[in-house]
């Protein structure tokens, strides 16, 4: 990727974080740094962007290192509850227990912390249904988080989650998808998550999450063409998808297709109806007229 494909990626994807919290999102999370890989080699330079995985390289925060943080904050009265809470929990290990945890974390909205004790109660209850639940929880989280190490731990979570969903159910197409999600965008390691991927469009070509996936990561390695056609897959499913929408427009913009990039970008403005969102397009617009 050149220079300026990823001065455009990178601000592209500042943009994106107001689509993350006031568009339509189809239960994936952002791309990571390559290519729609089709079997050739590509030599594609991964852009940097502030949502993207911390990558092999990054070392996970460790679990206890997030709950000492955590456990400092309490107040007096929470701090003795919640001890009794792991007291139980350490004396008879249960998924009633765990759970019980995971719901005074989350009241205390430490969501990471909520999420390791809902996945704990899950596999001991080894249902396909909660175990999903688990990860998607780390998920959805992950898609927030900033700091390298601490998202890379919540990938590593999740895909512990996902490899399980699919081990109890293989036919579970979302959990691959979502187990890609993980690779692409928690743990840097792109080409697992394309192949899973690939797994998923080869069974199912019109499949959504999957074609918003690797869309997204055509769009930042310069594919145009191929994030179009997958962006336009989407939407020919989800004509209201405003996620696809916007890589959809980036790709135009990467062409060099002013017209068709600003028509859609301002279809999604139209669609999306906020006024901080709209006014984010406009001056994204002006930038590049």
């Amino acid at each position: 990727m050149g220079k300026n494909q990823i001065i455009v990626v990178l601000s592209g994807l500042l943009l994106v974080c107001v689509l993350y919290i006031f568009g339509n999102r189809v239960g994936t999370n952002q791309a990571a740094s390559h290519d729609d890989h089709d079997g050739h080699d590509h030599a594609a330079a991964p852009a940097k962007g502030p949502m993207q995985g911390g990558g092999p390289q990054v070392e996970a925060i460790k679990f206890t290192e997030l709950l000492s943080t955590a456990q400092a904050s309490l107040v007096a009265d929470s701090a003795a509850k919640q001890q009794k809470l792991l007291v139980v929990a350490d004396k008879s290990p249960s998924a009633i227990a765990f759970k019980d945890l995971a719901e005074f974390w989350e009241a205390q909205k430490e969501l990471n912390i909520a999420a390791n004790y809902y996945k704990k109660a899950a596999l001991l209850e080894n249902s396909e249904k909660s175990i999903t639940f688990a990860g998607n929880l780390f998920l959805a989280i992950m898609a927030k988080t900033q700091k390298a190490e601490i998202k890379k731990w919540q990938a590593l979570e999740a895909i512990e989650c996902f490899k399980k969903v699919i081990e109890l159910n293989p036919d579970n197409v979302s959990a691959k998808t979502a187990l890609a999600n993980c690779y692409t965008d928690g743990t840097g390691e792109t080409m697992k998550g394309v192949l899973l991927l690939k797994e998923v469009t080869a069974a199912d070509s019109l499949n959504v999450p999957a074609n918003l996936i690797l869309g997204k990561l055509s769009v930042q390695s310069g594919q145009f063409d191929k994030a179009i056609n997958r962006m336009n897959i989407v939407l020919s499913q989800e004509p209201k998808n405003t996620e696809a929408m916007y890589f959809l427009a980036e790709a135009y913009k990467g062409q060099g297709n002013k017209d068709k990039a600003i028509e859609t970008f301002e279809k999604c403005k139209t669609i999306v109806n906020n006024p901080e969102f709209a006014a984010e397009i406009d001056n994204y617009i002006n930038s590049f007229k």
